[in-house]
């Protein structure tokens, strides 16, 4: 057996950048920055952002079989959730009212719109770029829409955060819900392949 332990491959998040677009806008080539229709969400506190996939499965049992006889694995959902520290940015704003985004283009520098009574089917593009050093993650989401929102609570002793956690779905024409790219930064992984 081969030691491929290698400190390097150990990564530390030294910055996390959210941005958003309308939904299906493509995912830009290798770690480009997102421009055009890519708007970023802000500064995150420090914990970053908690990526969480959550598998379901029924098992099916059946008559002389204590154990199942099988397992149907029935959804897997991918979720992140994020403090944003923004609480004024105005799509920050947006996706925690549920609102369109152009609802908070001021007027004479005052955006005033209602909360909706029953929620809105807002759903974005998403890039999530994680970054230590020449160690690059990026995570693309061509549908994702904010199914959690932590309270609102504005105070004197800190920023005021907002916290939400967005869920993630199919493309269109089926594209997976989440993409991911791996940028080494120069480290040879070669032992894992051979």
């Amino acid at each position: 057996m081969t030691d491929t332990r290698n400190a390097d491959l150990t990564f530390g998040a030294t910055d996390y950048l959210a941005y958003l677009a309308p939904r299906d806008t493509a995912m830009p080539a290798g770690f480009a920055a997102p421009a055009g229709a890519w708007k970023c969400l802000g500064w995150i506190t420090t914990a970053g952002g908690t990526f969480q996939i959550s598998d379901e499965k029924k098992d099916i049992t059946a008559a002389g079989s204590l154990e199942p006889i099988r397992t149907l694995m029935t959804r897997s959902t991918k979720t992140v959730k994020i403090t944003y520290q923004e609480a004024l940015n105005p799509m920050v704003r947006a996706l925690y009212d549920n609102v369109p985004i152009s609802t908070l283009q001021p007027t004479d520098g005052v955006a005033s719109y209602d909360l909706p009574d029953k929620p809105n089917n807002l759903r974005y593009a998403w890039i999530l770029d994680t970054i230590d050093g020449s160690k690059r993650v990026r995570l693309y989401m061509p549908a994702g829409q904010i199914t959690e929102r932590g309270d609102e609570q504005p105070q004197t002793d800190d920023v005021w955060a907002v916290e939400m956690t967005a869920t993630f779905y199919k493309g269109a024409n089926n594209s997976p819900a989440v993409h991911r790219t791996i940028d080494y930064g120069g480290i040879d992984v070669s032992g894992f392949f051979s």
